[in-house]
């Protein structure tokens, strides 16, 4: 009977409806970014903070499975939690990212910290803009971009012990690939699941799609950096 009363509701509607949802994800995402922004920043201007942080392992190990554990809890209970909830833990997770993205901050020149998140901007803007409007479905594309992120992620594992220039520029390439697919493919997703959210709350499901794209754009910045960026002199 639902499903029956939803094909009834005319098209104006189901648009304001995706219009609206779409409008809180990247709210959500941009709020996100701000924050991951300002935290970075003030971290790395705070030498005894940068410094404790380097100096004690079990503080930078705690910050990585804090992270890891609030991007858990927000992707696999989004349906028993309250938008409230799922708004607090985004805004603990991106203060969370700017405190490790920091030490971005330090290693990586002003210039090119610009130019890149420009260019990151730019990139995603078009990626996100297409994957919404496109008629085309990008569906297909999931399994293989899951397979390229598990590739990345083991290939960043390696990285840490493995010192070679070779295998950071590869990674970096094919990190760029990765998520600018992923950019264009979640931008559709979201909009399919603007037209299926409950109406009721649908302010946790807006909170994890703006997670979501957060970490695409801000894993196409890091890749970008990684690929171009002209770090500090030592």
């Amino acid at each position: 009977m639902t499903s029956h009363n939803d094909a009834r509701i005319p098209f104006p509607a189901v648009s304001s409806r995706t219009s609206t949802f779409l409008n809180a994800v990247y709210g959500w995402m941009c709020l996100g970014l701000l924050i991951t922004a300002v935290t970075a920043w003030l971290t790395a201007s705070s030498p005894t903070v940068v410094r404790t942080i380097v100096t004690n392992g079990p503080i930078f190990w705690f910050l990585a499975f804090a992270q890891l554990g609030l991007v858990v809890a927000l992707s696999a209970r989004v349906r028993e939690m309250s938008s409230t909830t799922a708004a607090v833990l985004f805004i603990a997770y991106s203060a969370l990212t700017g405190v490790t993205l920091s030490f971005v901050l330090l290693s990586f020149t002003g210039e090119s910290l610009t130019t890149t998140f420009l260019v990151s901007g730019g990139a995603f803007g078009a990626l996100a803009f297409y994957g919404t409007t496109t008629s085309r479905s990008l569906s297909g594309m999931g399994q293989f971009l899951f397979m390229g992120l598990i590739g990345v992620l083991l290939a960043s594992i390696v990285g840490i012990f493995w010192h070679s220039d070779a295998l950071q520029f590869v990674l970096s390439f094919v990190g760029v690939i990765v998520f600018a697919g992923l950019t264009a493919y979640d931008s559709q997703r979201l909009a399919v699941m603007a037209r299926e959210a409950p109406t009721g709350d649908a302010g946790s499901y807006a909170i994890v799609g703006a997670l979501a794209l957060y970490l695409d754009f801000l894993n196409l910045f890091l890749f970008l950096l990684r690929f171009t960026g002209n770090r500090r002199q030592q």
